[in-house]
């Protein structure tokens, strides 16, 4: 949940929206060779890049610079995961490039709210965000229906795994992942979240579409 000031990029955020659909991906790679490559993502990820297990992510549909710079980020030890870092290192960044705009390629998953009683703290913080600590809205740079921003590198979020969701706030709040870079801008945000702004905030992201 990449986030700025939201006085300053909420317009912004709203005038993307429109923008979402791309016509041609902005990565350079072959969707059939990544189609192929990706067998070995399956176990995890779904046949469909939909994974079965709410703590590994749903791929499908996620923009392609996103996930090209998170392969090249596992790759390299900017971020890192016991599972992904291995597999990373096996990838050329031709296999990168394709898995990419193959996994973009797929149908986004669809699922619903994962608590309805978080549903109104969820899509406040989402929405409006918390001027009280000057935390932006989501909507600022991931869109309001959740669909990034794949020109700055923001990923999808509708229909991810709210425990997926949970944990990566948890990181990023924990310091622990660190791929927002010089910004620190996902640090500095979660940091200000606490464990039921997450809760409701990653219940809200997995019900959008």
């Amino acid at each position: 949940m990449t986030i700025k000031f939201r006085t300053l990029f909420a317009v912004a955020g709203l005038s993307l929206a429109s923008t979402q659909i791309w016509a041609e991906s902005l990565v350079d790679g072959s969707i059939e060779d990544g189609k192929a490559r990706a067998i070995t993502c399956n176990a995890c990820h779904g046949v469909e890049g939909n994974s079965q297990s709410p703590l590994w992510p749903n791929l499908a549909g996620q923009n392609a610079p996103y996930l090209a710079a998170q392969l090249k980020a596992f790759k390299d030890g900017t971020r890192s995961d016991p599972l992904m870092s291995a597999q990373a290192m096996m990838l050329t960044d031709e296999e990168i490039a394709n898995l990419a705009v193959y996994f973009e390629s797929l149908p986004a998953a669809a699922q619903a709210i994962a608590d309805p009683e978080l549903l109104d703290r969820g899509e406040s913080l989402y929405r409006g965000g918390n001027l009280e600590d000057r935390t932006s809205a989501c909507l600022a740079c991931h869109g309001p229906s959740g669909r990034g921003n794949p020109a700055a590198e923001y990923p999808a979020l509708r229909g991810q795994h709210a425990a997926y969701t949970a944990k990566q706030l948890n990181d990023y709040k924990n310091a622990d992942r660190t791929t927002d870079g010089k910004t620190r801008m996902m640090r500095d945000i979660a940091a200000r979240l606490n464990k039921d702004d997450i809760a409701a905030l990653s219940s809200y992201v997995q019900g959008l579409k």
